[in-house]
């Protein structure tokens, strides 16, 4: 049971048990008032609390096994503590806005690779059709040439179009920076393909058939191309070849009939000399991409930890406003009356804390009045 001195309005806890007959006395401790306490009647069954079964502090000291005001459970029990204020800002304002942020960061990055692939990817079909154009246009540029040479020199015979070199200027011309044109025949009635003009001399008039075995397995790429133009049309494609040092490489050849005659216009050269800028660009926006990349993720780290270290002193800061409050509440609830509420804030903070100033001042002077009274 919980008992007020009318003097001064000091609490203390008696246990009914230590009051020995119907009543019992002992002084206040702050105000030497004597305090006399009657024996309450045994209670009746009643499931509710009452409230001689609400704890406060208690006074060993004190007659009649008073005590002294201390912290203890008031009228409601205190509930189970969950996770505190700082905790809930961290997930509020960390977990929330990484989650969002690493989206943000992950969906911006797949839209600038799927950007510089796309780029790269069109400039290089852009450059490559290009080439494919002037290549084309090449062949079929020395193929007229060629007929008009031919038309005019009807007595030069295809063995001698080698060294003939006003024929051979014509016929052999430079495509691009390694490339080249070579003007070969038709099958012959044996189904034998000759090459009379071409920058290396020892393949003129040969089996085209025989170059099977240096090519190895590039040959049949390059023949497809070759013997494309069977039906009178213009052949084009792609076939690799092998380099002395051993590296393939992929050429683009058009072979373009010469008209009225049995000729055909071969230019080919390799892919690379014009897609090479394309794929130093793409090598360059490589870096870039992986450099924004890095930057994007740096940023994000940044953020994130200045984002938690304001989190985590303004979170300090107010969950220890609000645990001087209570501690300053919960003495008060004791009869700890003079107790000075101090805040310096000017929020809501302040406004609970100047709550709790007027809570304090109410009960100070309920107690007076009821001691007047009494």
């Amino acid at each position: 049971m919980i008992i007020i001195c009318e003097e001064c309005g000091k609490k203390y806890r008696i246990d009914p048990a230590n009051i020995r007959g119907k009543a019992a006395s002992f002084k206040c401790r702050a105000c030497a008032h004597v305090i006399v306490v009657s024996k309450p009647a045994p209670p009746k069954s009643d499931p509710r609390p009452t409230l001689e079964s609400v704890t406060a502090a208690v006074d060993d000291s004190s007659p009649a096994g008073a005590a002294d005001s201390g912290p203890t459970t008031g009228m409601t029990q205190r509930r189970k503590k969950g996770l505190g204020l700082r905790s809930k800002m961290f997930f509020l304002f960390m977990l929330v806005p990484l989650i969002l942020m690493s989206g943000a960061s992950l969906l911006y990055l797949w839209q600038l690779e799927s950007m510089s692939d796309l780029l790269t990817l069109e400039s290089s079909k852009f450059v490559n059709q290009l080439a494919e154009e002037k290549i084309a246009d090449i062949s079929a540029s020395v193929a007229t040439q060629c007929k008009q040479y031919l038309l005019s020199h009807s007595k030069l015979v295809r063995e001698k179009f080698n060294d003939d070199i006003g024929f051979k200027t014509l016929a052999v011309q430079k495509v691009g920076l390694t490339g080249y044109t070579a003007l070969y025949e038709l099958p012959d009635s044996k189904g034998v393909w000759r090459t009379w003009a071409h920058p290396n001399s020892k393949i003129i008039g040969i089996d085209m058939s025989k170059l099977k075995k240096p090519l190895g397995q590039n040959f049949a790429g390059f023949w497809k191309v070759y013997i494309g133009v069977k039906a009178g049309k213009r052949s084009q494609g792609y076939y690799t070849w092998q380099e002395k040092d051993g590296q393939f490489r992929d050429k683009f050849m058009v072979c373009t009939p010469v008209s009225g005659t049995r000729f055909v216009v071969a230019a080919t050269t390799y892919m690379d000399e014009f897609s090479g800028p394309v794929k130093r660009m793409q090598a360059r926006a490589k870096v870039l991409t992986d450099r924004a990349r890095l930057t994007a993720w740096a940023a994000l780290g940044l953020t994130l930890l200045l984002i938690g270290l304001s989190v985590s002193i303004y979170g300090h800061r107010l969950a220890s406003k609000i645990k001087s409050l209570t501690d300053v509440a919960d003495r008060i609830s004791i009869g700890e009356l003079g107790i000075e509420v101090k805040t310096t804030s000017k929020d809501e903070i302040g406004e609970l804390a100047e709550a709790i100033a007027r809570m304090q001042d109410s009960i100070r002077l309920s107690i007076e009045r009821l001691r007047r009274r009494r």
